[in-house]
């Protein structure tokens, strides 16, 4: 599961790389976040899963809890402006999370969090981290078609070929 997030979260860093700088500020329609915003929000996204799953190791988490969680990775995110503190946010969340992943047990896995309308074991929530870094990556690679650039996969593909 470490080294799944870990190539996930290295391609980001990738089309992070990629896009120009005066491209941050790109957003591809209105009522959507920039390039920046997508890339903070990504960066920090880790986050409220640390805490809930590693620091406080909790089996249950209310609207409270989560909101609580949210607002503080949106502090964070918030203060994440330039491409060079996104990149190493990106970077440093990413391998602590990958860190916390590696030393998860397969019952510690399996374990059930309640959740205000649902109960989940630990795999999926984590899982849906990866879901969600993916997501919002694949908007970022069509934003990257948007600015012209090819995105770093389909280059390493094309030059396979």
């Amino acid at each position: 599961m470490a080294q799944s997030w870990r190539t996930v979260r290295k391609n980001t860093v990738q089309v992070a790389q990629d896009i120009p700088a005066e491209h941050y500020g790109y957003q591809a329609a209105a009522d959507t976040m920039t390039v920046a915003q997508l890339l903070a929000h990504l960066a920090t996204s880790t986050l409220w899963a640390e805490q809930l799953h590693f620091v406080e190791r909790r089996s249950s988490v209310s609207s409270e809890d989560f909101g609580r969680y949210l607002s503080d990775a949106g502090t964070v995110a918030a203060g994440l402006t330039s491409k060079e503190t996104i990149i190493k946010a990106l970077v440093v969340h990413g391998e602590s999370l990958a860190v916390h992943l590696e030393r998860l047990t397969e019952a510690q896995l399996h374990e059930s969090v309640t959740l205000p309308n649902a109960s989940k074991s630990r795999f999926e929530m984590l899982l849906g981290i990866k879901e969600h870094e993916m997501h919002h990556r694949a908007q970022l690679m069509l934003i990257e078609r948007l600015l012209g650039i090819v995105p770093h996969l389909t280059r390493a593909r094309q030059q396979r070929r």
